[in-house]
């Protein structure tokens, strides 16, 4: 069994809601454990065999921190100069669809929204591209853009963060 069938195994073990999942095949054995520990899911791997013990850790996207817990946000990036941010008074953009994630219109067009400009409630603030199709993202919030959290032309998840806004 190799990583991948390991890391499809633990996929099915967390999509079905199962604890414990024990597989034997052939000199091969492995058991997998999910456990609930603060809105986070671990999930730990005893294998018995040739193979070296396999141990899988949450993302730290996958770590949950609940609202009421002031934490400060700290990026460093080869672009941008290091910054701490304040969550307590920052509202965070979220991707409403998955494509391809754009900051102007065009290569040659303006950039719709940069660190530290104003923005309106209605105001275009970038596109998502998705099946051919151009959608314009419109601000729900007005405030101040701190940090644009996502390259231009990157691929983009659903519920992605892509903006975080000082709210006016």
């Amino acid at each position: 069994m190799d990583v991948k069938q390991i890391q499809e195994l633990i996929k099915l073990l967390n999509k079905s809601g199962v604890g414990k999942m024990y597989i034997k095949e052939g000199d091969f054995e492995i058991e997998l454990t999910t456990t609930e520990f603060a809105a986070a899911k671990n999930t730990t791997i005893a294998t018995h065999s040739v193979m070296s013990p396999v141990s899988i850790t949450p993302s730290p996207q996958a770590i949950a921190i609940p609202n009421n817990v002031p934490t400060t946000l700290t990026t460093n990036t080869a672009k941008d100069k290091p910054e701490t941010i304040n969550n307590a008074n920052v509202i965070t953009i979220k991707s409403p669809m998955i494509g391809t994630f754009y900051r102007s219109a065009g290569p040659d067009k303006p950039i719709y929204v940069n660190v530290g400009d104003e923005i309106k409630v209605g105001q275009v603030i970038c596109i998502i591209e998705a099946m051919k199709l151009f959608n314009e993202i419109e601000a729900e919030i007005a405030g101040r853009i701190v940090k644009v959290l996502v390259d231009d032309a990157s691929p983009i998840e659903y519920d992605q963060a892509l903006f975080l806004v000082e709210p006016i």
